[in-house]
């Protein structure tokens, strides 16, 4: 579709303001000049004979006809002088200079300055004009992107004409999200199969969801798809320093909209402009709740916005105004979720599409590693891969850049030049095989895929452990409580081995501590009963725990704190039998750990079977799982080039939906 935008000749009033400038400056110059006074030549030669004059200097002006006289009196002030203009006659110069020379006063004889009149335009009028051009650029800056000096209220949002060139091929995985938005595509396109029926299209859509899911890249999607005009604008473009402006900008924007009508409208971060009214501290924002209000009316006030579908996204429902979220406005909510396994392979396939993975580098078992990702993190696991693959000077990412990118992901890059000294050393291993023994001995415990002890952010070593089955709803109170006994394991093997408690247990202790405290107050999971005694702060502008009510006494609080402590102790007694149990595995492991530094899970899985009884059950299954799929599943074959930079996809791949 082809707009035709009108071009607005620019405003009147910045020259005007520029003309006042420049008579204002040369007004104020005029008023800083020197106080000079008006001689004739009698009264000159009198002072001259008198002694007062202390400065003469004869400036001949030929084209005027005169001479011209200046000089200082004793007893002037700074900038203070006298002017004389005589005829341009050699009579009256010479008898000056006679005078003068019986006085001994020196006199100063200036060239006729005719031939440097460009000079002076120069020196007087120059400094003026630039001053002026300073202060005309500087009005032009305050405009809108260069548009205008007065165009503050006018719309920020930009114009994709096309609808862009992102479609649902380049949004791996989100199948439900791509469905829900699908009737607005749908509409955009054949509007009147809809009208026809009845049926009215939702007039906004609010995509919900943590940060880097791909609420952004969805709406994209949408406007691709359609091949609408697609404006997009950020939440933060609306307010500005002046009261209105938000609302003027508002205004224009769906102004602009209705005359490319269908379009779409995508309002990122809505919660910078979406608030809700009169909350906070210091009471309401005013030019925020005017630009919310003059949004709510143009959504569903007294004039028609028909063929106008607003997609908005933020990771703060909780904030908005319930007048936003009421139907009219957005009629539909659409949670954008964190991929399980099988979405995080398909945005694997997508990111990896231009990189030159090696043989050994599988993006199922990838998929796997990284439960919680989402698929920014993903993106950027696999740049960070190619980075490292680049600085180690490989010619293709291996599986050793993938776990090193991996725990630059979680932890920050590691601390190889820092010195960390034998004792250290040793805590941290003992403590780190604590936490590993009591994930695989526990039997509803993670997988152990590795154990470092190389210092990381501000950590001086981990356990990576992830969850058999992905699990995102339900925990039972047995998990939870092993969850407990696996986060103090660390504590009790210092305690245990080394006979002695150090500060690198605090974020266990923390975690292990909430975890419990949610139990009894949140969960129902104690001696107190299924009652809820606390709940998460819902008054997030004055801070998430500021406000948070308590709904019980004091004497049930103290039960609370019985019971958190209960609950940790019997976990901590539990961790503390495991350790003892397992001695000769966690002095392996440390030993191990101690000499490399680093455990894969193979290694500890070889460890374990050698040197406890307890075996990894499920490990045959994971085999003969494998086999089978193995034997049902093609094989990915995977070949690197160096001209084309691309990995050969699927044999087959699976169909479009």
């Amino acid at each position: 579709m082809n707009i035709k935008k009108s071009k607005k000749s620019m405003s009147f009033m910045p020259y005007v303001l520029f003309l006042i400038v420049i008579l204002g400056t040369y007004l104020f110059l005029n008023t800083m000049s020197t106080n000079v006074h008006e001689f004739n030549y009698t009264e000159l030669t009198t002072q001259i004979n008198n002694g007062n004059v202390t400065e003469l200097a004869v400036t001949p002006k030929s084209a005027a006809g005169v001479y011209e006289i200046t000089g200082k009196l004793d007893g002037y002030g700074k900038g203070e002088s006298f002017k004389v203009t005589v005829p341009y006659t050699d009579t009256v110069i010479s008898s000056l200079y006679d005078i003068a020379e019986q006085q001994n006063l020196k006199v100063e004889t200036n060239t006729n300055p005719e031939n440097s009149t460009w000079l002076s335009i120069l020196i007087n009028f120059v400094p003026i004009i630039i001053f002026g051009v300073l202060i005309y650029m500087m009005f032009i800056k305050l405009g809108n992107n260069g548009k205008g000096t007065f165009d503050f209220g006018k719309s920020k949002a930009k114009l994709a004409e096309d609808g862009g060139t992102k479609t649902f091929k380049d949004v791996a995985g989100l199948k439900e999200e791509k469905e829900e938005v699908q009737e607005l595509i749908d509409f955009l396109k054949n509007p009147k199969k809809f009208t026809k029926m009845g049926a009215r299209i939702p007039k906004g859509v609010l995509l919900v969801g943590p940060p880097g899911t791909g609420k952004t890249l969805l709406a994209k999607a949408v406007a691709g798809e359609a091949k609408v005009p697609f404006f997009y604008i950020s939440g933060s473009d609306f307010v500005e320093l002046f009261v209105g402006v938000g609302a003027s900008r508002v205004r224009d924007m769906f102004k602009q909209a209705k005359q490319t009508a269908p379009c779409l409208i995508f309002i990122d971060e809505i919660d910078a402009v979406g608030r809700e009214r009169g909350t906070g501290l210091g009471g309401g924002h005013d030019e925020r709740e005017q630009t919310l209000n003059q949004l709510l009316s143009e959504m569903d006030g007294f004039g028609e916005n028909e063929g106008i579908i607003i997609i908005a996204a933020t990771n703060r429902p909780d904030v908005l105004d319930p007048a936003l979220l009421r139907p009219g406005r957005f009629d539909r909510q659409v949670t954008v979720n964190r991929p399980d396994v099988k979405e995080r392979e398909e945005i694997l396939k997508v990111h990896a599409k231009n990189k030159i993975l090696a043989d050994n580098v599988h993006l199922k078992f990838i998929a796997e590693r990284t439960p919680g990702y989402s698929g920014a993190d993903l993106e950027n696991l696999l740049n960070e891969a190619a980075l490292l693959a680049v600085r180690r000077n490989k010619e293709a990412i291996t599986m050793d850049e993938i776990d090193e990118a991996s725990d630059r992901v979680l932890m920050g890059p590691a601390k190889t030049s820092r010195k960390v000294t034998e004792y250290e050393k040793k805590i941290v291993a003992y403590h780190e095989a604590g936490h590993a023994v009591s994930g695989i001995i526990l039997p509803n415990g993670e997988e152990v895929h590795k154990i470092t002890i190389i210092p990381r952010g501000m950590a001086g070593g981990y356990t990576q452990m992830l969850p058999k089955e992905e699990r995102t709803l339900v925990y039972t109170k047995n998990e939870l409580e092993e969850q407990i006994i696996t986060l103090l394991s660390g504590r009790a093997s210092e305690e245990y081995y080394l006979d002695e408690v150090s500060t690198g247990a605090s974020d266990d202790l923390k975690r292990a501590t909430k975890i419990a405290r949610s139990m009894v107050t949140e969960y129902g999971m104690s001696s107190l009963g299924p009652m809820q005694f606390e709940h998460r702060s819902e008054s997030v502008f004055l801070g998430r725990d500021y406000n948070q009510t308590k709904n019980f006494s004091d004497q049930v609080a103290l039960l609370i704190d019985q019971e958190v402590k209960k609950i940790i102790d019997d976990c901590y007694k539990e961790a503390k039998k495991i350790i003892s149990k397992e001695k000769k595995l966690i002095e392996v492991l440390a030993n191990e750990l101690i000499t490399k530094e680093t455990l894969t899970k193979e290694e500890i899985e070889r460890l374990v079977e050698e040197n406890s009884d307890y075996k990894i059950e499920h490990k045959e299954e994971m085999k003969k799982e494998e086999n089978k799929e193995e034997q049902e599943e093609p094989k990915e074959v995977k070949t690197t080039s160096k001209k084309s930079n691309k990995v050969t996809k699927e044999v087959e791949e699976e169909p479009e939906e």
